[in-house]
Order: C-alpha cells, then structure tokens, then sequence
C-alpha cells in the first residue's frame, strides 16, 4: 500500500486557486518526478504533499491519516524537504546545519545525544560533505551546499524526502552529482524521493514514476517510458518533438524540438 496521496485537493492562494481537484498517489520506494511549464501548479502540489502549505479542499493522506491531523514532530519523522534555494544564517558550519534535521527526535534543552550525533556524521559521510562539518556553508560551492541541505535531510531519518528544483543555478556536472545522490539514496535507503525538475531530460533519467502537469491538472502520470511521449509533449509543453533511446539508460531521450504555435508576432 503507497503511504502518501493526494484526494481531490484544491490548492491556492488567497482567492486564486492553483491546483483544482486534484488527485495523485506517490508510490512507495520510488523516484518521482513532477514535470511542465512555469506556473501549472508543480511546486505548489509539492508543497501541499509535504504540508508547507495547507488545501483548501480534499486531503493528504499520509500512513492513512489526514496529514493535518497529525503533529509537526510526527511529520518531521516521516517527511523531510529540501525548498528552492534555501538560505542559512552567516557563520554557520555544515555539521551545524545537518544537526537541525535531530530536531524532531530532541526532547528537554534539546541537546544532541550519542545517537544523534552519530546519524549527523552518518547523513555527512553518505553525501561527502564530512569533510566540510566545520567549514562554513556559506563558503561552500553551490553543488556542496546542496549536499549538506540533503545530509540535513537524511538526519531526520525520513522514509520519504522532497525536493523541489534541487538543481537549480547549479552547473552540469554539479546538476549530476545532485541526482546520482539522490538515485543513490533511493537505491541504497529505499527512500521515497518526490522533485520537481525543468529537465525532462533528467527527470526521464533520474526517476522511475513522473507526474505531467498542466494548468493545476495532472496531464497523464506513470512510468517513464509511458509518459515521455510526443503526444505528452505536445499536450504538456506545446512542442514538436523529436524522440531518441538514451544508450545509457535505455529510456526514453528527447533529442530536440519546435513549438507548435507561436505565441508572438513576426516582425
């Protein structure tokens, strides 16, 4: 049974309402990617998975139970999230940042026991940051960074992780160490792992399940090869595309692409 869905969720902000009736199952021990244009609704789902923000209508259902109706601690052991270009106060050292995902296992002054300190060097040491536990965050490069976020992350000891753009403003080669963390984790963790990615490319390679969505309604949504499709494309992105096989993976590759109408005026 998938421990995490959405039922008929409707999202928004103020009066505006983003995602409108939505329904979606996360499956268990997966990798899934939520994919399409600016603004059709990926991060604001993600958040409202992840109880950042709450649903107007419907419900998340975690574990069989209404995610609202269960105490910020109790989520904090079950779900952990990496948000957009996150920020950390001047001054403070990666082996201080992982240590706040202990939070929700401190009880009294909140100081670090054995065990905690042992899973904060555990979560540095399965990312490569061990290294970096006094130097300063701030000082980090932008894929060094992403890592000690995601040891903070795994501290919590969390089934399931989201991250949403976790490549964002990173270089290729730092894009790819990102995601061969994550699909590690999965692998070797069993972690449920929920992003939101631009790339279809790497959201084609790096995941096993992905979400399409357009204009706050899921598009289609299943396995890799089932959804990266021209007509998906066509659907999601408005695009003319021309498909390939990754020699790599053996997954679907798109190779290029046109639009299909032109939104402007020639001049």
């Amino acid at each position: 049974m998938d421990r995490l869905s959405g039922e008929k969720i409707t999202i928004g902000y103020g009066e505006r309402d983003i995602v409108k009736e939505l329904s979606v199952t996360i499956p268990d021990g997966r990798i899934t990617s939520i994919i399409g244009p600016n603004g059709c609704g990926k991060s604001t789902l993600l958040k409202a998975l992840a109880r950042i923000i709450p649903v107007k209508e419907g419900q998340v259902v975690l574990d069989g139970r209404n995610i609202h109706q269960q105490s910020t601690k109790e989520i904090a052991r079950k779900i952990a999230i990496l948000p957009q270009s996150p920020e950390v106060a001047d001054g403070l050292s990666a082996g201080e940042l992982v240590s706040y995902g202990r939070f929700p296992y401190q009880k009294g002054f909140g100081r670090l026991t054995k065990e905690d300190k042992e899973v904060i060097d555990w979560a540095l040491s399965v990312t490569g940051t061990y290294e970096f536990k006094e130097r300063a965050v701030n000082d980090l490069s932008g894929g060094q960074r992403q890592r000690v976020w995601i040891a903070m992350a795994l501290a919590q000891k969390t089934d399931i992780i989201f991250l949403d753009e976790p490549t964002t403003y990173l270089d290729i080669s730092h894009q790819l160490e990102i995601l061969d963390l994550v699909q590690t984790l999965n692998r070797e963790q069993g972690t449920t792992i929920i992003m939101v990615l631009h790339d279809i490319n790497q959201a084609v390679r790096f995941s096993d399940h992905l979400i399409a969505m357009k204009k706050g309604k899921i598009v289609t949504q299943g396995r890799t090869n089932d959804v990266l499709t021209t007509e998906v494309l066509a659907e999601v992105f408005n695009i003319d595309a021309e498909l390939s096989t990754d020699p790599r993976t053996g997954k679907p590759l798109l190779v290029t692409y046109d639009l299909l109408c032109k939104h402007y005026t020639r001049i």
